[in-house]
């Protein structure tokens, strides 16, 4: 299978494409359960693009192997680009996703850590969220009473 999945370097994006293609495919001809992704089908999942893949992994979020130069992808980095993508869309920043990621630790062993840290966090932003939607209610309750008197002060006239 390691003669498979070197394949010969090849100049240009396209190339670097089809070997990561031909790498995934060999080694789920081989036998293997579904576990390595290549960066295109990653981002065609998610709706990234390479360069975002590319970014995550240059702050550590993401570790893909390497076969000559092309990233594989394994089943823990597809499930922490999932919750990286989870992450950000509710506003999460990269160090505080690093920090959860890093929790779970090599074998799942800092589940239970993990567990807390995103409680004291979620707790943490829904009571911000609160206080802002509390700011929000009284601000249009003024602008209500605002506009009212406008409104009635214009019907006078």
């Amino acid at each position: 299978m390691a003669e498979t999945l070197v394949r010969s370097k090849r100049s240009g994006a396209h190339g670097a494409s089809h070997d990561a293609k031909a790498a995934v495919e060999s080694h789920r001809d081989s036998g293997a359960a579904d576990e390595l992704y290549g960066i295109g089908e990653l981002c065609a999942e998610f709706g990234l693009t390479p360069r975002a893949l590319r970014f995550y992994e240059d702050k550590g979020l993401l570790a893909p192997r390497r076969v000559n130069h092309t990233r594989i992808y394994t089943r823990r980095d597809r499930t922490r680009l999932a919750l990286i993508v989870r992450s950000k869309a509710i506003g999460a920043p990269l160090a505080e996703i690093k920090t959860f990621l890093d929790l779970y630790g090599a074998h799942g062993e800092g589940r239970v850590q993990q567990a807390r840290w995103l409680l004291a966090r979620t707790d943490k932003a829904i009571a911000a969220f609160e206080a802002k939607r509390a700011h929000i209610d009284a601000t249009l309750a003024e602008l209500r009473v605002i506009n009212d008197t406008v409104r009635r002060t214009l019907g006078k006239s």
